[in-house]
């Protein structure tokens, strides 16, 4: 029992907050890139993977994670551009401030990916190593705004639940 218990979890949004969100075609943006990098992500994690195992197919292996990655840049500045339509500014909003802190995180991890296949500084293994390592941060994020989707729900909103789904899981 910790001292703040009986203090209740300020809402994700304030009411102007939810109009903008709602209003803005960014969130519909959200809400379609999101599935399309996940999708990304698996046939991308499924090639690494059979690589790591068989050493085949390392060009389709770096070709995905190099997809994976564009996607990624994409789901993060048109996230930035929704974020500021909503809450006025473009990253750490305070409603998302811990999930924009640790996708800073999963881009260094896939930009380090980039840069390592740019260069050659890595070998082959240790170049998918790093990707396994960008996409394990790419599911935490991934989770921390699952658990936001929740907290919306859980919070009362009167809003059908696709339109809060589209809102919220997306970035």
């Amino acid at each position: 029992m910790g001292p703040h218990q009986d203090q209740p979890t300020p809402p994700l949004y304030t009411s102007a907050e939810r109009q903008r969100r709602d209003a803005s075609s960014w969130t519909v943006v959200q809400g379609v890139l999101a599935p399309v990098q996940f999708l990304i992500f698996l046939v991308s994690l499924t090639l690494v993977l059979r690589t790591l195992a068989t050493g085949d197919g390392l060009l389709a292996a770096n070709t995905s994670v190099v997809v994976k990655t564009l996607a990624l840049y994409a789901i993060m500045v048109t996230g930035s551009i929704w974020e500021k339509e909503v809450f006025g500014r473009y990253l750490f909003a305070p409603s998302f401030f811990w999930e924009d802190v640790f996708s800073m995180l999963v881009l260094a991890l896939h930009t380090a990916y980039l840069a390592a296949l740019a260069t050659g500084w890595l070998d082959a293994r240790e170049l998918l190593l790093l990707a396994l390592a960008a996409y394990a941060t790419y599911l935490v994020n991934a989770g921390q705004f699952l658990l936001k989707l929740r907290a919306a729900r859980l919070q009362g909103s009167s809003e059908p639940a696709s339109m809060t789904l589209v809102a919220e899981g997306a970035r």
